[in-house]
């Protein structure tokens, strides 16, 4: 990879790990679906004279990602951020799609893989189980469900994707958020009273967030990592996105005050050794990665 594109890759690592920091600011004034809800909007408006069509026996398929993964995946992921009330433990589980999007791909689409990815898969999920009893996790259940929750949509939706093709980024991204606004909306209205009103008393500070998470991390983060899929294997870039979550705790402990446990530490250590060695084995026989996605 040249010095330039390396660049890239460590800013798109760090636009998507400052995702967090911004969502969390935002999140302790805003709800998390009415704020994913307005996200997707603006992702929306921005895109919508970029949009295509797509295939009329793509839309069921389609769909159905769009709401696994702009809906219930970004949604849950950022009630989690919410409810977890730091930045760290959010950061390393939600990389636990990618073992999840193994299996998913085992089950429904038959792909095999070998004992060294089986081993990986177990090692990140018994470093999610360790995680699970951090002290900063372990009074929050709830977090850690939706959390888990958040990343099982990720997989499923990753999954589905790889039965479509023909469908270039500013599509799928402007269309999916398009479909999710409505669905984000009603859920907003329906399990978080008084959230309109909280809107209306969002600080400057909570509008930063929103318009970062739309601007940077959606369209800025995901339209450089587009540029950089087609000129390198998504398998020689996912190893570097671990950074994400690495840089996401030293965001967390820098300016919001985390203070991870032991236990987030060895379990973060297996969670991203697990998604690492998966990563590697899929480079070595070069089978299909899930695609990178921030929260």
């Amino acid at each position: 990879m040249s010095p330039r594109d390396l660049f890239l890759i460590l800013a798109v690592c760090m636009a998507w790990a400052g995702n967090f920091l911004f969502s969390a600011y935002a999140l302790l004034e805003i709800p998390a679906f009415l704020y994913t809800a307005l996200r997707m909007a603006i992702v929306a408006l921005v895109l919508v004279p970029f949009l295509k069509p797509v295939r009329r026996d793509q839309w069921p398929r389609f769909l159905a990602v769009a709401l696994c993964m702009n809906v219930l995946h970004f949604g849950l992921s950022f009630w989690a951020l919410r409810l977890a009330g730091e930045l760290s433990a959010v950061a390393v589980v939600m990389q636990s799609y990618v073992p999840m999007s193994a299996l998913l791909a085992w089950v429904v689409l038959g792909e095999r893989f070998a004992w060294r990815t089986g081993t990986a898969i177990a090692a990140s999920f018994l470093g999610v189980l360790v995680i699970g009893f951090d002290p900063s996790i372990v009074d929050r259940p709830a977090a850690m469900l939706a959390m888990l929750a958040s990343a099982a949509f990720l997989a499923l939706g990753t999954v589905m994707m790889r039965r479509l093709g023909g469908i270039g980024l500013a599509t799928q991204q402007g269309w999916s958020a398009l479909i999710a606004v409505l669905p984000l909306l009603a859920i907003s209205l329906a399990f978080e009273p008084g959230s309109l009103a909280a809107l209306a008393d969002a600080s400057p500070r909570a509008w930063i967030g929103v318009c970062y998470s739309a601007l940077v991390a959606s369209l800025l983060g995901h339209g450089v990592y587009f540029l950089l899929l087609q000129r390198h294997p998504v398998a020689q870039l996912t190893p570097w996105l671990l950074l994400t979550p690495l840089l996401a705790v030293a965001l967390g402990i820098v300016f919001w005050g985390d203070e991870p446990g032991p236990q987030l530490w060895i379990g973060g250590a297996l969670v991203l050794g697990g998604v690492a060695t998966i990563a590697l084995r899929a480079m070595a026989k070069a089978r299909p990665l899930p695609p990178a996605r921030d929260i």
